[in-house]
């Protein structure tokens, strides 16, 4: 099993604006598409869960649906996804203990976790493996923060740390399991 975040946060902690907007990852030029590593995790990964407002956000990006893998979209109140999406994604509900066990039954073992409120649940559970963070020199000022409240603390430890574009810091932790 590993459950793997993959995002970008800005320098206080923010992976949205105040207004929900992600506009300012447009920030740093990226004339040429460079691949800050999204592809390899997909290669890396059987399945994406990710949050309703997530879901809301990708689904509102213009051109191709961006995944190749199967997608669960974790909602409590959808009961159908939108027109057009119905064999791209598919609804799931419950704790993240019972997402990743339902899923493992299914064959999904190598899970790409995305959506802030997703994400602090995985991690509130000791749910999260790995966290390839990728840190935008800008503050935001307030917004939709990355982590939440713990019961306990959770150690990582930094397995790679790099500059990317000339301007990001992407970092991978890895949990400490004791």
């Amino acid at each position: 099993m590993a459950n793997i975040v993959f995002i970008a946060v800005s320098l206080d902690g923010y992976i949205a604006d105040k207004q929900g907007s992600l506009e300012w990852l447009d920030a740093i030029p990226n004339p040429d598409n460079v691949d800050t590593g999204f592809g390899c995790l997909i290669n890396r990964v059987d399945a994406v869960v990710m949050g309703r407002k997530t879901f809301d956000v990708v689904a509102g990006f213009s051109g191709e649906w961006p995944y190749t893998k199967p997608v669960f979209v974790v909602s409590k109140t959808l009961t159908q996804l939108p027109n057009g999406y119905e064999n791209k994604a598919t609804l799931i509900n419950g704790t993240p203990t019972f997402i990743v066990s339902h899923l493992a039954e299914k064959g999904f073992t190598k899970l790409y976790i995305d959506g802030g409120t997703t994400i602090q649940h995985f991690l509130a559970a000791d749910l999260i493996d790995e966290m390839v963070i990728t840190q935008f020199p800008i503050l935001l000022g307030g917004g939709s923060p990355l982590f939440g409240a713990l019961v306990q603390p959770l150690y990582f430890n930094v397995s790679k740390s790099e500059v990317v574009l000339d301007n990001l810091v992407q970092t991978t932790f890895l949990r400490e399991k004791t």
